[in-house]
């Protein structure tokens, strides 16, 4: 399978989504098998301390999400593309004094962005061949399980508040650390 990836993950994992949030209640075995898998790991978790269990399924969560997106994407590409960026706002800079090059570079470089960004999501969505829906069916155990147990994480923050912040930093740390555009 190629890594140059392409829309149709993503199409697929939308509708996917939405299939299963609308039927999350109406299928038992959907429910059950998810609650039959995360109860005793993530569930016993959150049990023994809500906070730390959380920080430490959010960070499995973003290890998961990173290695995916390391190896089922092209990566030599995607530096590619972020260099090119890169040169580009380095031209920009160059010339911010002389307005006709300026808007002349400009241009080219908006017509470069858009672009950019196409093949940039193209190649981004192939992680997510791998990763939509398990998330997803995360996502839904993590609201039964807070809808139960509710909790503020910090004394204000509810899960998902919390979860996408730490989610945010453990990502960032790990794209350092193991290297991935």
């Amino acid at each position: 399978m190629s890594k140059q990836g392409s829309y149709a993950p993503l199409f697929i994992i939308m509708a996917l989504s939405i299939l299963i949030a609308g039927f999350w209640n109406q299928i038992p075995y959907l429910k059950s098998s998810i609650d039959w898998a995360l109860n005793p790991t993530a569930g016993w978790l959150l049990g023994w301390n809500t906070t730390v269990g959380m920080l430490i399924v959010v960070f499995i969560i973003s290890l998961i999400s990173i290695i995916a997106q390391k190896y089922a994407t092209d990566q030599k590409q995607l530096r590619e593309l972020k260099k090119e960026q890169k040169t580009m706002q380095e031209e920009l800079k160059k010339v911010r004094n002389d307005p006709e090059k300026f808007l002349e570079l400009q241009k080219k470089q908006m017509a470069s962005v858009q672009q950019t960004f196409s093949k940039t999501m193209k190649l981004s969505t192939r992680a997510i061949l791998f990763t939509g829906v398990p998330f997803i069916l995360l996502f839904r155990w993590f609201n039964d399980y807070f809808t139960v147990n509710p909790y503020t994480f910090l004394g204000f923050l509810p899960w998902f508040w919390f979860y996408l912040i730490f989610t945010l930093i453990f990502t960032a740390i790990l794209r350092k650390v193991l290297d991935v555009v």
